[in-house]
């Protein structure tokens, strides 16, 4: 895998060293060396290692998100080690499993894989849309549904649930359940932006709708344009949150995907060339740095002095799409993954809950 000039097959392997190397013993991937592990960042390091060719790391990682799994097929948000140090169940954080699930066996071909841990994503699937309303979208909170839900949430959700499709077809099951909630999850993040909490300052819920496969075309551009000035920042990356001096490398590199998976392959390299600027010696990097004006900080002076695991595994994910082949390269373009709703049918959708209003 190359991206010409930016990142190369060395450079590849150097970083997902550097995941496997806070990798424990147990299999857990936690944030940083002795840090705390959640979830869905445990997932997206997994899926870095199986990019650099570190299978067996990641099956240790999956094993151990599945000892981890609670009887009602959901995980707390953070963990330290083995236990829990933040309580709350967060619906995306269970399902991102799914997308981690069907990109290891993509990697690897390893249909025994995915019927072993076919039950494990069937039951963290349903834990979840136990918690979708009646107007699509996925409460963020098992433990408070009342609280709302998150639009970057319920995006990524879709992704996840389109993946465990995949594995549902693959290995012989229907859920046509699954495909009806899909639909509804896609018409809600379209259609319904009240029906979300207000979380626009942050640069995540600009570009998950695209990410989550759910906004493709002339809605996806529209949004990307509309936005643009706001959270990028030229010749360094992305702002995570609209208010704040920083730019991060997860966050940069998702947009990447984002980008990516509607054509926009120029933008997305000019993109994934600034955020190298964050790379560090052993082939991590930094979480972000702060700037004022034109001026950055000097290395070593960013606003973390962690090196995250799974920002190092939005690089490695972000590359990969754009450099890499195999099934997987394609993955946030959505391809090999069920359809869901048509960019048509979408719009029709969004023609009737208009209609309805007026």
């Amino acid at each position: 895998m190359t991206v010409a000039g930016v990142f190369d097959a060395a450079a590849l392997h150097a970083t997902a060293d550097a995941i496997a190397s806070v990798q424990t013993a147990d299999g857990n991937i936690p944030w940083i060396p002795g840090g705390k592990t959640d979830p869905w960042n445990l997932v997206e390091a997994a899926m870095a290692l199986d990019v650099g060719g570190r299978h067996d790391d990641a099956v240790r990682a999956y094993q151990w998100l599945r000892s981890m799994q609670r009887p009602d097929g959901g995980w707390h948000s953070y963990y330290l080690g083995t236990e829990v140090s933040d309580p709350t169940l967060d619906t995306n954080v269970a399902c991102y499993l799914a997308t981690g699930v069907w990109h290891h066996y993509l990697t690897t071909g390893d249909t025994a894989f995915l019927r072993d841990y076919w039950s494990t994503v069937e039951r963290t699937i349903d834990y979840a849309l136990a918690f979708q309303t009646k107007t699509g979208e996925i409460a963020w909170r098992a433990d408070d549904p009342e609280d709302g839900a998150l639009l970057t949430g319920s995006s990524s959700i879709h992704h996840s649930l389109r993946c465990a499709i995949a594995i549902a077809e693959r290995l012989g099951h229907e859920r046509p359940d699954w495909e009806l909630s899909v639909g509804a999850l896609a018409i809600a993040i379209a259609h319904r932006p009240d029906r979300f909490l207000d979380k626009s300052r942050w640069a995540m819920d600009w570009y998950y709708p695209i990410l989550g496969g759910i906004l493709r075309g002339e809605p996806a551009q529209a949004r990307i344009a509309a936005f643009w000035d706001t959270f990028v920042v030229p010749g360094r990356g992305v702002r995570c949150v609209s208010d704040q001096p920083w730019v991060t490398a997860a966050e940069t590199c998702e947009l990447v995907m984002a980008l990516d998976a509607i054509g926009e392959t120029e933008r997305a390299l000019d993109l994934f060339t600034w955020v190298q600027f964050l790379r560090h010696d052993d082939g991590s990097y930094w979480c972000g740095m702060n700037f004022d004006g034109d001026r950055f900080d000097r290395p070593g002076e960013h606003f973390t002095a962690d090196h995250p695991t799974w920002n190092s595994a939005a690089v490695v994910l972000a590359a990969h799409a754009l450099g890499g082949e195999g099934p997987t390269a394609g993955l946030f373009r959505g391809e090999g993954l069920p359809v869901g709703l048509s960019a048509e049918e979408l719009l029709e959708a969004g023609v009737d809950i208009e209609s309805d209003r007026h």
